[in-house]
């Protein structure tokens, strides 16, 4: 049924009425009587909206119809009264992904020019020498919008010559694609709505969800700005801004590759460049002996540049900063200064920031598992994931290519890249498990020991298809139970956080937060050994977790939780993307959007009806 309303009158009134504590939202914290009488303009017909989530639902619909500019429009009860779950995943699908997408060309650029990170009245889009198309269709640009400009990047660029683009930070270039009538930006996919670059692992699990609802092009346009990056920039960067061109992010660029195949058939052509790329990357990027490989033959992360991270917020190191700055006799700001411009070097603090930075390229920042010793950790997550590199290009070649790829001189068969991945399966098991404690550690490679701190990556194995039963075995029935809360696992276990000073920043990926790439690796890691039952249970939790502040906070989707308090109220570094809003929830969290999806497509029918009507988890399992 259809009410026709006054829209302005309706939206202020309802506003007034239950938007008690004026956030420009409707949640369970607000003191109103979470009763609204709708009356339609032309049959007077009332109808009772009542509870949060209903009140809620009429504010989003109204607001939507705001932006009509109509005196009277028509609202939907069904919408009103829709399913939660049904609501969530119809407008993740529908609504989301459209407004979380990009282009970086005359489009998409009006938009990023605005962005907050413009650090200067004219923003700058640096382009690769060696993209002449580029170059071309973005000089031609120059001339017609205002307020910006174009560079050159030279080819062979050193870190020294990236660290002195921090004084015109600006946004890079991807890959630009010929339409019917022009050139056009290939697409992609932002983690959420105040960022306009195009993020390295976040990118794949967003991938994941475009291809779960039907939207392939926008997956394949992920891979294809994935294989421009590694041409032109030299790996997948942390995202695409001049500060981050000297440090990657964790390797899922064959996973993507191997999803879209499974979900459409693509042409060898195709496939064959994608697959020379992902081999270029994993030789260039992350089997060069000193830099990413380590002389164990496992993998680091390990970020270039010097110094602090350009990203920061002001006063975002000061705990690391004050302790030095006092060792100069120096007020800490006058420090930070002297140290940014390098009038002052500190071997110990330059090191510290070597650690940081690769921690960042991690993209678990920050973790208490990586602050101050990442590069120097064979570490279960990159290692996970170059694995599965491996099985991927030994099933890519076997399944497409006769099991004879050919990259320029070489010749590559799926034999070699199962020895590749035997190899690590092997020295993993060596280094990095731990019989006793049922998990897999971290590697310090200098030190010759293993880190023992128990985190959420060492699932990741199980994702990847490294373990055999007996250890799959022994993390479920073992390992799991330390990180299981309400709606969800945790980054690490609170055991694992024990002994860290209360006065230390409190760091999101660890103990009590709860991200989705977490939970969908453990989901199919659980899947790929038969522990269906468990995965139905893993799965609920965390789709219980998001319905659940949806319901209760105005259609919120977050970027993380505090799965202590099973809340997206998170008080940690960063804060919180995707809470802030006026209204309506526009485009949710990206790699959360596509975990609700994902997990969707995993729940049986029985657990799904359940989570339409909120039932506990503790209730369930």
């Amino acid at each position: 049924m259809k009410f026709v309303l006054n829209i302005d009158k309706v939206f202020q009134e309802l506003l007034l009425q239950e938007d008690t504590d004026k956030d420009k939202k409707i949640t369970k914290d607000d003191n109103g009587p979470k009763k609204f009488v709708l009356v339609d303009e032309t049959t007077k017909q009332e109808e009772v909206i009542v509870g949060t989530y209903h009140l809620s639902n009429l504010l989003q619909e109204l607001a939507q119809l705001k932006e009509t500019n109509s005196a009277l429009g028509e609202v939907d009860l069904s919408r009103i009264q829709e399913n939660p779950v049904q609501r969530i995943s119809r407008k993740i699908r529908d609504d989301y992904w459209g407004e979380l997408t990009r282009t970086i060309d005359k489009k998409g650029l009006t938009q990023i020019i605005e962005d907050e990170k413009t650090s200067s009245d004219v923003a700058t889009l640096y382009v690769a020498a060696k993209d002449k198309q580029g170059v071309t269709y973005f000089q031609a640009l120059e001339k017609e919008l205002p307020n910006f400009k174009v560079e050159i990047l030279p080819e062979n660029y050193s870190v020294e010559y990236v660290e002195t683009l921090n004084e015109k930070p600006g946004i890079l270039a991807l890959a630009l694609e010929q339409k019917i009538y022009s050139l056009q930006g290939v697409p992609f996919v932002v983690p959420g709505g105040r960022f306009n670059e195009m993020y390295g692992w976040d990118s794949y699990f967003i991938g994941v969800g475009l291809l779960i609802d039907g939207q392939i092009g926008k997956a394949i346009a992920i891979a294809e700005n994935f294989k421009y990056q590694i041409i032109h920039y030299g790996k997948i960067l942390n995202a695409n801004r001049s500060y981050y061109l000297t440090r990657t992010q964790p390797p899922l660029y064959s996973s993507l590759i191997v999803e879209i195949a499974k979900k459409k058939t693509p042409s060898l052509e195709w496939l064959r460049s994608h697959l020379e790329t992902v081999i270029l990357e994993y030789n260039t990027v992350w089997m060069v002996q000193g830099n990413r490989l380590t002389p164990t033959g496992l993998n680091r992360y390990k970020a270039d540049g010097i110094g602090m991270p350009f990203e920061v917020e002001p006063g975002h190191f000061d705990d690391v900063l004050e302790p030095y700055a006092k060792k100069y006799n120096l007020p800490i700001r006058e420090f930070e200064k002297q140290y940014l411009q390098r009038t002052l070097v500190d071997a110990e603090l330059d090191e510290y920031f070597v650690h940081d930075r690769s921690m960042r390229e991690s993209g678990h920042d920050t973790t208490n598992r990586l602050i101050n010793t990442c590069a120097n950790l064979n570490s279960v997550d990159v290692n996970s994931f170059l694995y599965k590199y491996e099985k991927d290009v030994a099933y890519l070649i076997k399944t497409y290519f006769g099991n004879a790829f050919q990259v320029g001189d070489i010749i590559y068969t799926s034999e070699e890249w199962e020895q590749k991945a035997l190899f690590r399966k092997d020295k993993m098991n060596e280094l990095c498990w731990n019989e006793d404690a049922s998990m897999y550690f971290d590697y310090d490679f200098v030190n010759h020991k293993q880190f023992s701190f128990e985190a959420a990556t060492t699932f990741f194995p199980l994702w990847a298809g490294l373990c055999d039963e007996h250890q799959a075995k022994k993390l479920v029935e073992i390992a799991l139970p330390q990180f299981v809360k309400t709606g969800g696992i945790t980054g690490s276990t609170k055991a694992s956080i024990a002994n860290v000073p209360e006065e230390a920043p409190q760091r999101q990926w660890d103990y009590p937060f709860g991200w989705a790439p977490h939970q969908m690796l453990l989901w199919e890691g659980l899947i790929n050994y038969n522990y269906l039952d468990k995965a139905q249970e893993m799965v609920y939790r965390w789709l219980w977790l998001i319905t659940r502040n949806a319901v209760d906070y105005n259609g919120t989707i977050p970027e993380k939780f505090d799965l202590e308090i099973s809340s997206h109220k998170v008080f940690a570094e960063y804060g919180n993307v995707g809470t802030e809003f006026d209204y309506i929830a526009k485009e949710g969290f990206g790699w959360v959007n596509a975990s609700y999806q994902y997990g969707l497509q995993i729940l049986n029918e029985e657990l799904k009806e359940k989570l339409g009507t909120l039932v506990s988890p503790d209730d369930i399992f």
